[in-house]
This record gives C-alpha cells, sequence and structure tokens, in this order.
C-alpha cells in the first residue's frame, strides 16, 4: 500500500513539474487580464498610474507568463508582448465603438462611464478583443485562460479564436456561447442565452469550420440557437427568441418560434399539477 502510494505521489509531482511549464498561473494571469482592461479604462481605478507606467509594468507582466509557454523560442515572447501593446490603440478605438453602440441601443444606458464600469456584456468583448489579439499574434493559452476568467465572472463565454466586427453589442449576456470558428459581422446585438455552436462534436473537425456566420446589422434575441459552420444568418436579419436554427437564413429575414400558450377561464372541473 505505502509503494502504491509512494507512485502515486511520484506521478502527481512528475505531471505537476509538467504542466507548470505549460499552463500560465492562472491567478497572475487573471490579475493581467484585469489590468490591461483598467489600463485602458483608467476611469475605474481608484489609484491610476500614468499609463506609461502601467504599460511598462503590464508589458513585463505579459512577457513573463509567456517565457514559459515559449521555452524554446524564448524571443517570441518578447515579440508577442511588443506587438501587442503596437495594436493596442486600434483595439481602443473599436472599443468605444462597442460602448457607443450599447449606449445607442440600450435606453437604460445614460451614459459612457456607466456601460464601461457596470455592463458585463461590455466587460467581456473588452477581454475577447484582447484575447483574440494575442491568440491572433499566436500566444499559447494565455487567450484561453483570459476567456475562462471572463466566462466564470459574467456567464459570457466567447472564444479568443472567433471573429467579430465593430459596434458589437451584447445585453445582459449570461448564457452566451460564441464558438471558435464563429464569424460576426459588424453592427450585431446579441441578448442574453444566445447559442452559437455546432451540429455535431467531433475531433476529426478541429481544422474546420463548425460554427456559424452572422452578417451585418442582425439582431439575435434571447436564448435563440444558431448551429453549424455552413449556416450564415443573411444581413440585417432579426432572429427572435427560443428560435433553432440549422440553416442559413436569407438577408432581411425575420425568424419566429411559434409558441402557443392555451388560456382557460376559471373555474374548471379537471384537476390541475403544478411540477417544478
Amino acid at each position: 500500500m505505502k509503494d502504491s502510494l509512494e507512485h502515486f505521489f511520484q506521478k502527481l509531482d512528475s505531471q505537476h513539474s509538467q504542466t507548470n511549464k505549460r499552463i500560465p498561473p492562472k491567478a497572475e494571469s487573471q490579475k493581467l487580464a484585469d489590468g490591461l482592461f483598467l489600463f485602458l479604462f483608467p476611469v475605474l481605478s481608484v489609484d491610476a498610474k500614468p499609463s506609461r507606467e502601467q504599460y511598462s509594468i503590464l508589458r513585463q507582466d505579459l512577457i513573463k507568463l509567456l517565457l514559459p509557454l515559449l521555452s524554446k523560442e524564448p524571443t517570441m515572447a518578447t515579440d508577442i508582448a511588443d506587438n501587442f501593446f503596437e495594436q493596442i490603440p486600434e483595439v481602443y478605438e473599436i472599443l468605444l465603438q462597442d460602448a457607443e453602440a450599447i449606449l445607442q441601443f440600450d435606453p437604460a444606458a445614460t451614459c459612457l462611464e456607466e456601460v464601461i464600469a457596470t455592463y458585463p456584456g461590455f466587460y467581456a468583448i473588452a477581454n475577447y478583443r484582447l484575447s483574440h489579439l494575442l491568440h491572433q499574434l499566436g500566444a499559447p493559452l494565455l487567450p484561453r485562460v483570459f476567456a475562462e476568467y471572463v466566462h466564470g465572472k459574467t456567464g459570457i463565454d466567447i472564444h479568443p479564436a472567433a471573429t467579430i466586427g465593430k459596434s458589437f453589442f451584447i445585453d445582459h449576456g449570461t448564457g452566451i456561447v460564441i464558438g471558435a470558428t464563429s464569424i460576426i459581422g459588424d453592427n450585431v446585438k446579441l441578448y442574453q442565452g444566445v447559442t452559437l455552436g455546432v451540429l455535431q462534436v467531433e475531433k476529426s473537425m478541429a481544422n474546420l469550420k463548425r460554427h456559424p456566420t452572422v452578417e451585418d446589422n442582425c439582431i439575435l434575441y434571447a436564448n435563440s440557437t444558431i448551429l453549424g459552420g455552413k449556416t450564415i444568418i443573411g444581413h440585417d436579419s432579426v432572429i427572435g427568441g427560443n428560435s433553432w436554427i440549422t440553416k442559413s437564413v436569407d438577408p432581411y429575414s425575420v425568424v419566429l418560434h411559434q409558441s402557443v400558450p392555451k388560456v382557460r377561464s376559471r373555474p374548471f372541473s379537471e384537476p390541475v399539477n403544478f411540477v417544478i
């Protein structure tokens, strides 16, 4: 029994040693994700440092997290970090367009500061755009750690590999899933529970387009489910709540889920069992 347990301990230690080289430390990665958000939007920070000082700290933190993941190509960590921050101004301008879209479309929003500070949809979009940039630059694993951190905080699951256009609006957001090969155009609006998923899950499809395309100016209402890599939602379409779509929809379409509630007058004779 003791020999068996000792062998088990050795196995765990070996796995732990190997894993530490492949997975970024979760706490440090989450701190960096939040730090990047506060860097772009210092209005949320009670003690914001000058931007140049923040940049220097964040750059070093990013390199530190990337180095163990790129041990065979250590200079690549610095290259990724430098390219990332060179493109940050463009990401920032796109995020301002996202925030403006939320402000313009949501009657409950009163100002940009409210959108930036309180909307989980905007927080998830900001994290997506940062993690997507890291993914494009070839950073291993770290974009996924960013995405899952925000998924846990907001209930919004956006894969860093997904392609999302400008002026993107997520309202409420809880339960939204956007798969890795999804393509979303400009001025698209999503409500809670929307899923852009796959028709079937097979490892052999890893390098294929598995998730749908949503073209410009579409609205996807709550709990609509759109599946399949060949499924295209044509531009300027509206997808009603609870819709289930596995085939393409022409531009300017309105898709509605039909349900027929039954209304009866009281009193009624037959028994009714309420099951929760």
